[in-house]
């Protein structure tokens, strides 16, 4: 075997324990060059990431909230955190600013199925804050994590006034 078919398979002396972590981490990698090459390139208005510095497996997202809701002129961050098994495994997506929802948790974690059981390769960073972006004015409220915004949700006048008191308790962090 020449030295170069060892090397492309893994079994060079120096390499034969790293090559593989290394291949996975390469091809994450380039995924998710492509999916920031796709994202910013896509004509999508009101959602956008970035890699944190240098770090390719952890992003800042921002999300406007949807035209015609409650969050419209809203403004949230995201934090988004890549599995080294991405696509294979979902991302970690949270809420870096506060927000009131029915499916945000106090801490920013987010009920959504395609982020749990529901998810696939087949998704990427564009189609995860799609999905959060429209989960902010269609929330699922058979499965709250805070139960008093899902209890208050169709009465849209007392759900802006708990909104409202909510950003306003949260002013260094806006949204």
């Amino acid at each position: 075997m020449s030295t170069n078919a060892a090397e492309a398979i893994g079994m060079s002396n120096s390499k034969a324990s790293s090559t593989p972590a290394a291949a996975s981490g390469q091809s994450v990698n380039k995924r998710l060059q492509s999916e920031l090459m796709s994202l910013m390139m896509s004509s999508d208005s009101g959602i956008s990431a970035f890699p944190d510095g240098d770090n390719i497996f952890q992003w800042t997202g921002t999300i406007n909230g949807g035209d015609g809701t409650v969050y419209e002129g809203y403004t949230f961050k995201l934090t988004l955190k890549f599995p080294t098994s991405y696509p294979y495994e979902a991302p970690q997506v949270t809420f870096a600013t506060p927000c009131f929802h029915p499916n945000v948790d106090q801490y920013g974690n987010i009920c959504l199925d395609i982020l749990k059981e529901k998810w696939s390769a087949a998704y990427n960073v564009r189609t995860v804050l799609l999905s959060i972006q429209s989960l902010l004015g269609d929330p699922n409220l058979d499965s709250p994590l805070n139960g008093h915004a899902a209890s208050i949700w169709n009465s849209v006048a007392e759900y802006k006034k708990a909104l409202l008191k909510h950003r306003a308790s949260h002013p260094s962090k806006g949204s």
